[in-house]
């Protein structure tokens, strides 16, 4: 049984973001924040963009509607995303005889739903339809959890699909999902209202610094425990490279 990453593997499919990466997301999501606190020129920018696409006039048609909302639904829906996981982590669980795959991904979503939800809750900003930009008025508009769910649960299926030396088209799906997923989610939603420019920026860098999270937790003594006997004894490698995000 082959656990942990080999060397013929894209390793660029591991998603694992660098430091730099996750530098940098961590600044964007905190200045946008003291910015929309302070209501600052992002949030003005936030303001214009939301009226620019609201004269599109996108969600007044039914057909457009329909296609958007699905995307976003496709996109960064958590019940899709999870259902895709629940049969991936199934097979890894099954093949692998480890618990290791879902340890990781209930991890995930405990970071996850914290640290949106915290957000969420903590500002309290109304979303585009309101209409206006208000904090602290029941809102959860700020910030994206369909972006933050598509960036941290889709680079994780990567990070798996590698880490467990998965089909290297199965590798590259699940890594494109990653890219494609987010983006195509953020825009729908932009032209549909139904978050703010920097909702759908924030979004992406939490789950980018989420996704970095997850990996330097199981980079530990977490992560060499696979509930196999056999594996422990191998020599565990973390993926170093990343697939741009």
């Amino acid at each position: 049984m082959t656990v942990g990453l080999r060397a013929d593997r894209p390793l660029g499919l591991a998603v694992r973001p660098s430091p730099v990466l996750v530098l940098l997301s961590l600044a964007l999501a905190t200045w946008l924040t003291l910015d929309l606190i302070l209501q600052g020129p992002a949030s003005a920018f936030d303001e214009f963009v939301s009226d620019a696409v609201g004269k599109w006039e996108v969600g007044d048609n039914d057909f457009r509607y329909g296609i958007c909302w699905t995307i976003t639904q496709i996109g960064g829906q958590r019940a899709l995303i999870l259902i895709v996981m629940a049969v991936l982590v199934s097979y890894l669980c099954w093949t692998r005889k480890t618990l290791q795959p879902l340890v990781r991904t209930l991890v995930a979503l405990l970071l996850l739903t914290v640290t949106v939800y915290a957000f969420k809750y903590g500002l309290g900003r109304t979303a585009p339809a309101y209409p206006g930009s208000y904090l602290h008025r029941g809102g959860q508009s700020y910030p994206s959890g369909h972006t933050a769910n598509a960036v941290l649960m889709w680079g994780l299926a990567t990070w798996l699909a590698v880490y467990y030396g998965l089909p290297v088209r199965v590798q590259r799906s699940f890594a494109a999902l990653f890219v494609l997923s987010p983006l195509a989610s953020a825009v729908t939603m932009l032209l549909l209202n139904f978050h703010w420019v920097t909702d759908l920026v924030t979004g992406a860098a939490v789950g980018i610094v989420l996704l970095w999270l997850l990996h330097l937790i199981f980079d530990g003594r977490l992560g060499q425990w696979t509930g196999t006997s056999d594996s422990r004894t191998q020599r565990r490698t973390a993926p170093k490279a990343s697939v741009p995000a």
